[in-house]
């Protein structure tokens, strides 16, 4: 027998769940995952942690409407970021601080003796620094089962091992269909991650040319230990990243690399290249590479996340396009999804966005 839903959001990560538990109240809700449990792609493989000014400013909204819901939730813990740069590069540092200090970001200027203090080790050559220092760890896996409790809780349904196969419009719903089941909803989630474009394409929705781009992220054993109040360290040059992580470091590349929706792994020589690039920042010595990680952030075309109906496909909604800010935003964008799937008004969470700057009728006006 098939089952009928007010909404079918397909993809159970981060943006699915959350979406789902914000919807659940207000609709019946299926959350469709294609893999054998939620989260096991982009969400579960996050480097964890929530930065205000990540993003940009096109995101900032987005981030400081959900900084209040992660703390008093208890998802965030202290950690606080350095931007760091080189003295060629004390230009890009001071107009970081000038670019995001006006927009509420706190933030200010770091240098000599005061950044070394911070980063042990540091390399002489690093003199200068925007320190955020409300910069926070996330509970990602626990956000993310919070967000899975609550929608169950009121009454979604989960499927997983659900790859969908066929999307199609009969009357006034739709009807979506696995290889082992289908359901009709009146509308539909496109909540796919790197697989967005595919999922609007069985639509017959256009794509907007999401692009998956490769992370990598390796965890190492290092000497000295990094300290547990070691800040989120980050090349003002988009380098390169790292953090501590349970007497571990967490280093990235920050690496950007176009790839296609699939299962991603690391590749050796973007672990060559992290490392490469630590030992030219602090003098630890690497002593293992204990686990090494790859996921997809996906990106629109202007790297702004698409929540809103598809201008052309009635009951089409894309909730996608979320990078590598979807974890920090999601309590934001999942109540602002919600409101715009299901006409409902804002609230406090969602009153200072701005719906129409994350509209997917936006690619079709440039055209």
């Amino acid at each position: 027998m098939t089952e009928h839903f007010d909404v079918a959001i397909i993809g159970a990560g981060m943006a699915g769940a959350s979406l789902a538990a914000e919807c659940a109240p207000h609709a019946r809700v299926l959350l469709v995952e294609a893999e054998d449990a939620p989260g096991y792609h982009t969400t579960g493989r996050s480097a964890a942690f929530w930065e205000e000014a990540y993003g940009g400013p096109g995101v900032l909204p987005l981030t400081e409407a959900s900084g209040r819901f992660l703390r008093e939730g208890g998802f965030l813990s202290p950690r606080g970021a350095l931007n760091i740069g080189r003295e060629e590069d004390r230009t890009k540092v001071e107009a970081f601080v000038e670019r995001f200090a006006p927009l509420g970001v706190t933030v200010e200027l770091l240098e000599g003796a005061a950044l070394a203090a911070r980063v042990p080790g540091l390399s002489p050559a690093w003199c200068v620094a925007a320190w955020e220092p409300d910069c926070a760890d996330i509970d990602v896996a626990g956000l993310h089962q919070h967000y899975l409790a609550v929608a169950a809780r009121i009454g979604s349904v989960l499927r997983v091992r659900a790859r969908i196969e066929h999307i199609e419009r009969e009357g006034e719903a739709w009807r979506i269909a696995w290889r082992d089941g289908e359901a009709r909803a009146g509308r539909v989630v496109n909540a796919a991650g790197a697989w967005a474009d595919t999922v609007a394409s069985l639509a017959g929705a256009a794509p907007l040319g999401i692009r998956p781009l490769r992370r990598t992220v390796v965890q190492l054993r290092t000497e000295p230990v990094p300290p547990a109040d070691l800040p989120l360290t980050l090349g003002i040059n988009e380098d390169f990243y790292f953090k501590p992580q349970g007497g571990r470091l967490w280093l990235s590349p920050h690496d950007e690399t176009p790839d296609v929706a699939r299962d991603a792994a690391a590749e050796e020589l973007d672990v060559a290249i992290a490392i490469d690039r630590m030992n030219h920042v602090v003098d630890w010595k690497v002593e293992a590479v204990e686990r090494r990680w790859a996921g997809l952030r996906s990106f629109a075309p202007d790297r702004l996340p698409i929540y809103g109906f598809d201008p052309a496909v009635d009951g089409f909604f894309w909730f996608a396009g979320q990078g590598g800010f979807g974890i920090q935003t999601a309590p934001a964008a999942a109540r602002l999804g919600a409101q715009l799937l299901l006409g409902l008004g804002s609230d406090a969470l969602t009153a200072r966005i701005d719906p129409a700057a994350y509209a997917p009728s936006r690619f079709t006006a440039a055209a």
